[in-house]
């Protein structure tokens, strides 16, 4: 039998934490012009892509239903379960005053880091999205407006043979003439035959050769036409990866992405302090909190948050203005379905130093039939003028694709 969370909100409890809902704040008064709202119900589907997409729904007793993601992964559907009994007969226009109330409530759950923060974040954007249908506004309208129309996409390429830097080159040169891309992604933690111990995470030189190939390959092929990225996953140790900057210093490098593991920021600030190629790092850190120090300590030339993993659309966007002060641009990861992608193309849209916003399921035919909207266009996002993040669930299509076992959304 499972636990009825009902019975975990007690109006009249003590808590030993702030309490933000709204019955101790204060912020149940009429408000006026349609803005009178209660959330009612909140549901999650896992839809079963390139990633098991966590989608989620904010339903209300206007009828009006917003839509959000969490980042992909066990756990989230069962979290924001957990929060239902915190945001029914809430109001969703309050966006960041619920969003800290979740955090405040879910800290017991872990809401510093993981996924407890990553289900919070498809909250809130689902926030996003039914604030403006409510209000009749898009999404970055929320967020102070825009500073552009379309956002940058860039292209995480794949091919079956990875490490091969010719059939590398040649879907490079595939995705920019026949996709329209001009920004791409090849990962260079793939295996390259002279390996000895990849548990160690050191690189021994025929290796940093065989990774300066993949890149020499690439940006050649693709010259001036697109801007081309490198991923490491977190890889490699701090000497190998100063070695493997350094080696990578004549060629058109893009950004250099998490050569080394993300939990020391020491190690991860010594290695781009000591190259010229720019190095990205962030989506493995969680909220600001946890993306300051690679700020503030300039420990990457680009800062890489994924916005419904480090907390939601408002995180994001107060990560960017950190960034900010120190001349830093955003380049958002992203590996979600149409839905937090073009909630992190409105983000895109509302900061100004964003640089692109990545897509990750090129390979995936049926990722846009989500929606009933086109999404990527030429390798851009034209940003909806539509109330919310401009978005329409094809039911149909998430039917069709959902993870075995999972239930589709009711109807609002």
């Amino acid at each position: 039998m499972g636990i009825d969370y009902s019975q975990l909100r007690d109006p009249n409890a003590e808590y030993t934490m702030r309490d933000l809902s709204a019955e101790t704040m204060g912020v149940t008064r009429e408000r006026g012009q349609g803005r009178d709202v209660e959330i009612t119900d909140i549901q999650t589907t896992m839809v079963d892509g390139n990633f098991p997409w966590t989608l989620v729904r904010i339903y209300t007793d206007a009828g009006i239903v917003g839509t959000g993601e969490a980042y992909w992964g066990a756990g989230a559907p069962e979290l924001i379960e957990r929060m239902k009994p915190f945001l029914r007969g809430e109001n969703p226009l309050d966006i960041d005053r619920l969003t800290e109330h979740l955090f405040q409530k879910m800290s017991g759950e872990g809401s510093v880091g993981g996924v407890t923060v990553t289900a919070i974040a498809g909250v809130e954007v689902a926030l996003h999205d039914l604030a403006g249908k409510i209000l009749e506004t898009p999404a970055y309208q929320l967020m102070g407006g825009k500073y552009r129309d379309e956002v940058r996409v860039y292209c995480d390429c794949h091919t079956e043979e990875e490490a091969d830097p010719i059939a590398c080159a040649e879907e490079a040169e595939r995705v920019v003439e026949e996709l329209g891309y001009d920004a791409l992604k090849f990962d260079l933690d793939v295996p390259s035959g002279h390996e000895k111990d990849r548990a160690n995470r050191h690189l021994r030189e025929p290796e940093i050769a065989h990774k300066v190939s993949i890149v020499e390959a690439v940006t050649e092929a693709v010259g001036h036409r697109a801007d081309v990225a490198f991923d490491c996953h977190w890889t490699f140790s701090g000497g190998s990866a100063k070695r493997l900057a350094s080696a990578l210093e004549p060629y058109d490098v893009w950004w250099l992405e998490d050569p080394v593991p993300p939990e020391n920021h020491d190690v991860q600030r010594e290695i781009t302090q000591s190259t010229t190629t720019p190095i990205a790092a962030g989506e493995n850190v969680y909220r600001k909190h946890g993306q300051r120090r690679l700020i503030e300590e300039q420990a990457v030339d680009i800062i890489a948050p994924d916005m419904p993993k480090v907390g939601g659309m408002r995180e994001t966007a107060k990560i960017a203005d950190k960034a900010d002060m120190y001349y830093m641009p955003v380049a958002m990861h992203n590996v979600s379905s149409p839905v937090a992608t073009m909630a992190s193309a409105h983000v895109g849209a509302a900061i100004s130093n964003s640089l692109a916003v990545e897509y990750h399921s090129y390979e995936l035919g049926w990722w846009e039939d989500l929606v009933e909207e086109d999404v990527i266009e030429d390798g851009y996002i034209q940003i909806p003028e539509q109330p919310g993040l401009g978005l329409t669930l094809d039911m149909d299509a998430v039917a069709e694709h959902m993870v075995d076992g999972e239930e589709l959304f009711d109807e609002a």
